[in-house]
């Protein structure tokens, strides 16, 4: 679909989410029924011709696409629409996604998670708990450390999935004396940055102090991160995973953690989330878990769905259309 709709005669509803804190400005002919997307939809709601998705569980979103005959166009203020592509929605109904909504956001949080384990703030908060002074991770040090990685000034870093988000977070780490390359599916350069293909791993990930992904999950995705992939990378880096879980081998990580193989990893993903209870994730020193927490925050979704309903009641072109 290139994302041209035909025009709709009539009347149109949009379900709108409690979950959307704003309220997008509706074009002459729509009207907006807020629903709860943690509750199947209501019996009133049925009608609608469009669905905006934020917070929808898959039960939820299944129920969505079994119930409402007459959908023609789903908008996920997701990132990563996997879950409306998963839900069963027709062949035919157009799907757009929150594509560039969580740039800023998950770039700020990937930083945080990347300072995090740099700068050791999870060992930091253990000796604080233990009312201990941990004199190793402060005083005196090299100004380049040879066999850790100690800060970003000089860093080489690897960042998985070079897309809008990337383009955010690589300013940011190149600001504090990063080198960054991207990694795609082709390679070349963007956002003055260079990006390497897949097949250049080999050569890449040896001289890589840092792997941040934020690849999405796709069938071809699925484990990109594997044991191969860590075995490339040097004892001293480390893997930060602010994507989809679903692209790393979480057995995989740990057996590379606990052998040296790798120095540790920052999780904001994962393949089972909530993380269980039994993941043994929980208690490995150098595994820091953050609860699915880059995302959140769907900045400017307003005015997304507000532009994208304008081109579907005038028949014009959605942006952010997902190929199906």
């Amino acid at each position: 679909m290139d994302g041209t709709v035909a025009s709709y005669p009539g009347v149109i509803t949009v379900l709108l989410p409690t979950t959307l804190d704003e309220s997008p400005e509706l074009p002459d002919g729509v009207r907006a029924v807020r629903y709860d997307p943690t509750v199947p939809l209501p019996d009133d709601a049925l009608d609608a011709q469009v669905l905006v998705a934020w917070g929808n569980g898959s039960d939820q979103l299944r129920d969505a696409a079994a119930r409402l005959s007459g959908v023609r166009w789903v908008q996920s203020l997701a990132a990563g629409p996997d879950a409306v592509l998963d839900a069963g929605f027709a062949p035919d109904v157009v799907v757009t996604s929150g594509r560039g909504l969580h740039d800023g956001p998950v770039a700020e949080h990937t930083l945080a998670l990347v300072l995090a384990v740099v700068r050791r703030l999870p060992d930091l908060v253990r000796a604080q708990d233990a009312h201990r002074w941990a004199g190793e991770l402060g005083g005196l040090q090299p100004v380049r450390p040879t066999h850790t990685l100690r800060s970003l000034d000089g860093a080489r870093v690897a960042v998985w999935g070079f897309g809008s988000i990337a383009a955010r977070l690589a300013p940011l780490l190149d600001a504090l004396g990063a080198h960054v390359t991207g990694i795609a599916t082709t390679a070349g350069e963007r956002h003055g940055y260079p990006v390497v293909a897949t097949d250049a791993l080999p050569d890449l990930l040896p001289r890589t102090d840092l792997l941040v992904s934020l690849l999405p999950a796709t069938p071809a995705t699925r484990h990109a991160v594997d044991a191969d992939v860590l075995r490339l990378l040097p004892s001293h880096a480390w893997v930060v995973n602010v994507g989809r879980g679903a692209t790393l081998d979480e057995p995989a990580l740990l057996d590379a953690i606990r052998s040296g193989g790798i120095a540790g990893a920052a999780l904001d993903v994962f393949d089972v989330e909530p993380l269980p209870a039994g993941s043994p994730l929980w208690d490995e020193p150098r595994v820091l878990v953050s609860p699915h927490a880059a995302g959140g925050r769907p900045v400017g979704a307003g005015a997304l769905v507000a532009e994208n309903l304008a081109a579907f009641v005038t028949g014009g072109t959605l942006r952010n259309v997902v190929a199906r």
